[in-house]
């Protein structure tokens, strides 16, 4: 069996310099998702409330991701492993067409739940750090991070309350302070004559994480190749210069190719 690795200098090798012991998380567990959520009740401004009562018609313009609030707790019967619930927030934008008054811009927000049951592995020490606030919270969980692109619009439409599919739908509750914020005019979440619906699609990576230590080689200290630069005063037709003429833009394609990357969606969605 090969001698084991200590933290230090290394002899015999030509690239590594030392053995360094390095604290970081370590990812127990993750995965990707592809959401098509149908039908997200769209939350008005206040301000759009009038423009969405008289509208013929509703058109997206863009769809944000505000924030992912996570949560994580154990599973009972089931060791080391967790669920992970996500309370996505967005802000939709759009345009209500109205008879008589064109277009008006609309605005207001969707909520999105996901629970995922990702592997945790088991921690049972606390800890405790000079940096963290004092809390009396369990500090042996792992952590949940969820990285998330904003989502594509794939469909908007408005529903008479009437005509409404799910009457027992449940209303939204309270609105964290910071997402209220971002909407200035104030949320509607009254039962209004008339709701729109948003259909979206949402990429998404979940995982859990622990702290831990390992053992990693160093090659040397990460020193900076490049020097610092001040801005440029370059002249605009010098950068305009530098710009490829742009060929394709002057000759239409033979052919249309489908729609398949996150990007070229996204951007038909909002169109």
């Amino acid at each position: 069996m090969a001698d084991r690795v200590t933290p230090g200098p290394l002899d015999g090798s030509e690239s590594v310099r030392e053995a360094v012991c390095v604290h970081t998380r370590k990812i127990f567990d993750s995965c990707r998702d592809k959401d098509c959520m149908e039908d997200l009740r769209l939350y008005p401004e206040t301000v759009s409330q009038a423009a969405i009562a008289n509208a013929i018609g509703v058109r997206a313009r863009s769809a944000e991701l505000l924030y992912a609030g996570v949560n994580v707790e154990e599973v009972a019967f089931n060791r080391g492993y967790y669920t992970v619930d996500v309370r996505f927030f967005y802000r939709i934008k759009g345009e209500a067409y109205t008879l008589g008054s064109g277009t008006e811009s609309i605005s207001g927000l969707c909520v999105f739940d996901k629970r995922v049951l990702l592997f945790g592995s088991e921690g049972s020490a606390k800890v405790f750090t000079s940096r963290a606030a004092p809390t009396l919270e369990r500090t042996d969980l792992p952590t949940a991070v969820v990285e998330a692109v904003d989502p594509i619009v794939l469909n908007i439409r408005t529903v008479d309350l009437a005509e409404d599919l799910s009457p027992g739908e449940q209303e939204l509750g309270e609105i964290p302070a910071f997402i209220s914020a971002a909407f200035p005019e104030g949320i509607a979440l009254n039962r209004s004559p008339r709701r729109v619906y948003v259909t979206l699609g949402q990429f998404s990576i979940i995982r859990l994480e622990r702290d831990t230590q390992l053992l990693m080689p160093a090659y040397d200290y990460c020193m900076p190749e490049k020097a610092c630069t001040a801005g440029t005063d370059d002249d605009p037709c010098a950068l305009f210069r530098r710009i490829s003429f742009p060929v394709d833009e002057f000759f239409p394609p033979d052919t249309v190719e489908s729609c398949e990357s996150y990007r070229e969606a996204a951007a038909l969605g909002t169109q």
